[in-house]
């Protein structure tokens, strides 16, 4: 998709109907059951944010951003995510979160940083997480500066996100799964499931 369709878009993201619950549903893995808004609150779990983060290439060709997270001894080691995090009590609200982590982990400012709107939180059961997402766009291609929890940028080219022929179901492994067959993104040669693939097929569905 080119930068310039995306940002025309925009105003009609702003008022789209999201998807919701059905629409992350649909890269959910089996495990994963439904969690009401009332199972959720039992949970008491902890607030947290991420950032959707679009922007132009060289060619003007739109892009998401994605981070992998870097190796180390909890549940989503070394997993693919979006910048984000949990919320902080100096965060004035979870929009803030979302920029000061990814200030924080890729070094974008938040200045900079066009917030479109707010995407419908997903539980992390494993972590015990309620993940709010942003979507958000930049003028420019930004110039990443990772911190030591992100070892790599994954670009997603929008016409990949898009495009059924991406969608796959793969067996996995994890500290909390065995051999268990999950609906995944696989988009040149990444694998992202989870929080991230719910998460990436509502904003599939938004784009649509």
């Amino acid at each position: 998709m080119n930068f310039k369709d995306f940002t025309e878009k925009i105003e009609v993201l702003k008022g789209a109907k999201l998807g919701g619950l059905e629409a992350q549903f649909k890269m959910a893995p089996k495990l994963r059951l439904p969690y009401n808004k009332e199972k959720i609150a039992a949970k008491n779990p902890r607030k947290a944010a991420v950032l959707a983060l679009f922007y132009p290439n060289k060619i003007n060709e739109t892009k998401l951003l994605l981070t992998q997270r870097a190796s180390y001894k909890g549940i989503h080691s070394a997993q693919i995510s979006f910048p984000g995090g949990k919320n902080e009590v100096t965060d004035v609200n979870l929009q803030a979160t979302a920029l000061r982590e990814t200030f924080e982990e890729i070094g974008v400012q938040p200045l900079s940083i066009k917030i479109i709107r707010e995407l419908t939180a997903v539980y992390i059961p494993p972590s015990n997480f309620l993940a709010t997402p942003f979507l958000g766009f930049v003028d420019e291609k930004p110039e990443f500066i990772l911190n030591r929890e992100v070892v790599a940028i994954i670009e997603v080219s929008v016409s990949d996100l898009l495009s059924e022929n991406n969608i796959r179901n793969v067996n996995l492994s994890t500290s909390y799964m065995k051999n268990m067959d999950v609906p995944c993104f696989e988009i040149d040669g990444h694998i992202i499931w989870g929080a991230t693939g719910m998460m990436l097929s509502e904003i599939k569905e938004l784009l649509k």
